[in-house]
């Protein structure tokens, strides 16, 4: 029986989503995020050192990083949610599977750390200086950076459907975090219609849905 160590609000409903869309058996143990600091508890330590969430357990193999359980889950299913190796659609596959984390979710982080840098309690005094340096930093590097990501991603989805073609894919369940996050936190509701549109129809799914009975509490992006 395939475990998913889920945290709260977190990236790991997108491992949920994707056993969803497999019809895969699997159950789900839940961790709370700390009230006041909002990490993940030790408790995940005991299933990975690295204590982060997600973690797949599948007969005593034990998977971190949500690519990894991706790809794990697409071979254990023969090679579902997945286009046929050698085409041009795998190469479009292949290609986000990887941007989701390696390009798109930094930014992503960034951004949300900005905000929180700004919005902080603080003395009166610090907080113009903590405004004026997270304005520089977006100025400077953030904004550019995720126009320049997120406008290539709005054309290629004006291509098709879905990321690698027509159907659904592994790659569309890893970037559906980083696009919900630019929908909701980024501005991404404005100019990217290609975008919303994704995010839309993903919302739509049963899969999706049942994903979320399953997994919790999901208002990170809120």
């Amino acid at each position: 029986m395939l475990t998913v160590h889920h945290l709260e609000n977190s990236r790991s409903q997108r491992v949920l989503w994707m056993l969803e869309e497999l019809g895969a058996e699997y159950e789900v143990m839940r961790y709370e995020r700390d009230a006041k600091t909002s990490l993940a508890p030790a408790a995940l330590k005991r299933v990975h050192p690295t204590g982060k969430s997600p973690i797949l357990e599948d007969d005593g193999v034990v998977i971190a990083e949500t690519g990894a359980i991706a790809d794990y889950l697409v071979d254990k299913h023969d090679g579902a949610m997945a286009p046929p190796r050698g085409s041009d659609a795998y190469l479009r596959y292949r290609y986000w599977i990887h941007a989701a984390e390696g390009s798109y979710m930094p930014p992503m982080v960034f951004s949300l750390f900005l905000n929180r840098m700004e919005t902080a309690p603080m003395p009166f005094f610090a907080r113009p200086i903590a405004r004026k340096l997270a304005g520089a930093l977006r100025d400077g590097y953030l904004d550019d950076t995720i126009a320049a990501l997120f406008g290539y991603l709005n054309d290629e989805l004006g291509k098709s459907m879905w990321l690698a073609g027509e159907a659904l894919t592994a790659a569309d369940v890893m970037m559906s975090f980083p696009m919900e996050a630019f929908v909701r936190r980024a501005g991404g509701a404005d100019g990217y219609l290609n975008i919303v549109g994704f995010v839309e129809r993903i919302q739509a799914r049963d899969a999706y849905k049942r994903a979320l009975d399953r997994g919790g509490p999901y208002n990170l992006m809120s």
